[in-house]
């Protein structure tokens, strides 16, 4: 838990529930906080498996995937590769687009060279490598994109801006190939950043969303396919829009979804009679390794 990236403290907080739900199942659980030094720590606290509470960069993105990898350990979420593939943003888009799953038409701007867009207003502007909504901005008006630009570039060298839809925002979470309950998500703000995300009352949750049982299948169907295609393991979680003809339009897979009393996954597993602290079991029974050697 915790780490190197913005996300620290919302990992934190993750990394305590998880903690604590496994002290109340009775196995012996030891906090990790992940700094520069977290070779070391993994040689001098010898553990069975790693239950990953870690987002952002370093967590993943497949770095402590590898890691973990090279001492054998066992961990939860999405192997190296699906974690990488996941959490960077075009390769995902380019992969959805590739396999035909729909996701918003988008552009691709590097820091340092000229920038003209090409896509009509309203666009979301996004730092290719971040999670948690940071650094994203929704740019309405043309005096909005440069200080929209400015901000993505403070997390990342690389941006896309992608065509806005309007529509239901809906995450469907996965245990395995299974999707579990949709859960629609209503930000009161209109817009689901960081406080929305992460500060009760900012945000009304309907669980099992209100849409149609096509709508649904067709949400499923697209998760499933996610999941598939960016090689995503255990309990990760795929965040679609779904537009005015009830087309599911991916934004990304998440593989390590919060467990914070706000989060999503958790929410999910209620709602299929699975409670907080069996959902971590559960969680941690999918811990295993990429590589045999």
């Amino acid at each position: 838990m915790g780490g190197l990236s913005p996300e620290r403290e919302v990992s934190i907080v993750t990394g305590n529930s998880v903690l604590e739900a496994i002290n109340r199942k009775g196995l012996i659980a030891l906090p990790i906080h992940v700094d520069h030094n977290i070779g070391e720590t993994l040689k001098s606290n010898p553990i069975d498996l790693a239950f990953l509470a870690l987002h952002g960069t370093f967590g993943e993105d497949g770095c402590i995937q590898g890691l973990l990898e090279y001492f054998k350990i066992p961990y939860t979420g999405s192997g190296v590769l699906g974690s990488a593939l996941a959490y960077d943003k075009l390769k995902s888009k380019e992969i959805l687009k590739f396999h035909g799953i729909p996701t918003a038409d988008y552009e691709v701007f590097n820091k340092n060279q000229e920038i003209r867009r090409n896509l009509e207003l309203p666009v979301v502007v996004k730092p290719t490598n971040q999670g948690s909504s940071l650094g994203v901005t929704v740019v309405h008006k043309e005096i909005e994109w440069k200080p929209a630009l400015d901000t993505a570039f403070a997390y990342s060298d690389e941006v896309i801006a992608e065509k806005f839809i309007e529509g239901k925002l809906l995450a469907i979470g996965m245990n395995g190939i299974t999707p579990m309950p949709i859960v629609h998500i209503r930000p009161k703000s209109g817009f689901y950043d960081y406080e929305a995300k992460y500060t009760p009352g900012k945000t009304e949750y309907i669980c099992p969303a209100d849409i149609g049982e096509n709508e649904a299948q067709r949400c499923r169907q697209t998760a499933t396919q996610v999941l598939r295609v960016l090689k995503g393991r255990g309990f990760p979680r795929v965040d679609v829009i779904l537009d005015a003809h009830g087309i599911p339009q991916v934004l990304e897979m998440n593989t390590i979804p919060g467990m914070t009393p706000t989060s999503l996954l958790p929410m999910a597993a209620r709602e299929m009679g699975l409670g907080f602290d069996d959902l971590v079991i559960e969680i941690l029974k999918t811990a295993r390794l990429d590589y045999k050697n």
